[in-house]
């Protein structure tokens, strides 16, 4: 929790508690002892339905990866942890959900600055969903063709324009944004952007 002072007429600055709450779902990295990434997960979704914290706290995912192993002149698929001794977790971060998280048996913390958790970029979320091979990596299109958008990711950051073609197969649109006073083309991704 943060405090800022707060000044009442002619009494000298209380302080006053401000929570640090995000309310956007955001994917979060937490550090786990090697080796207990599924045990933090099963502790976690224990803990999220036992202290009823459904609604902040959404899915708990160990990055996995298919890999073929050759032993003893056979071969054979197995799944190899892409980030050992980290977890990703899907949360609205709020006091109470960090809590929960960060007191889970085997978390020794969050991945950021300090005290304060960085989320991951939707860019980053993504790339590691295809890797796993989950089907959740392409994000639900709810945009269409004409409608006003701002880019929130890349080098278009924070530029704003108007969506001239949707690809669902490739998760990507063409979005007219405006520059040196005329119209460029630029292909994005859908986690670039974000309705106005």
């Amino acid at each position: 929790m943060q405090a800022k002072p707060v000044i009442r007429g002619g009494e000298g600055p209380e302080l006053e508690e401000v929570p640090c709450i995000m309310e956007e779902k955001m994917w979060y990295v937490i550090h786990t002892y090697s080796g207990y990434e599924n045990k933090v997960k099963a502790n976690l979704e224990k803990r999220v339905e036992s202290m009823n914290m459904q609604d902040k706290i959404f899915r708990v995912l160990v990055p996995m990866e298919d890999e073929m192993e050759y032993k003893g002149g056979k071969k054979r698929l197995v799944k190899k942890k892409i980030f050992p001794g980290y977890v990703l977790v899907e949360m609205i971060m709020t006091d109470d959900s960090w809590y929960v998280v960060r007191n889970t048996p085997g978390v020794t913390g969050f991945v950021g600055t300090g005290a304060k958790p960085i989320p991951l970029q939707p860019t980053e979320v993504g790339s590691i969903l295809r890797q796993m091979g989950l089907e959740e990596a392409r994000p639900k299109v709810d945009f269409s063709i004409g409608e006003m958008v701002r880019v929130i990711a890349g080098p278009f950051y924070n530029f704003e324009g108007i969506i001239g073609e949707i690809d669902q197969d490739k998760g990507k649109v063409k979005v007219l944004i405006s520059m040196f006073g005329r119209e460029t083309p630029t292909e994005l991704e859908f986690s670039q952007i974000q309705k106005i």
